[in-house]
């Protein structure tokens, strides 16, 4: 796989992480935060941190 590939890739499954993310904090009335920003740039990483942290 070429770079530019495995880029376009990637930032097609961020960008639909960070949808996901969003969409789930509007159907549950939650608030998403930072989060949909974060999973942006951190990926599972954000999706895990929006499921599980708990700021309270």
């Amino acid at each position: 796989m070429d770079i530019a590939t495995f880029l376009a890739a990637t930032l097609v499954a961020h960008v639909g992480l960070a949808v996901f993310v969003t969409g789930h904090a509007v159907m549950t009335d939650h608030d998403a935060g930072n989060w949909p920003y974060l999973t942006l740039v951190l990926g599972l990483a954000g999706v895990a941190g929006y499921f599980f942290y708990d700021g309270t």
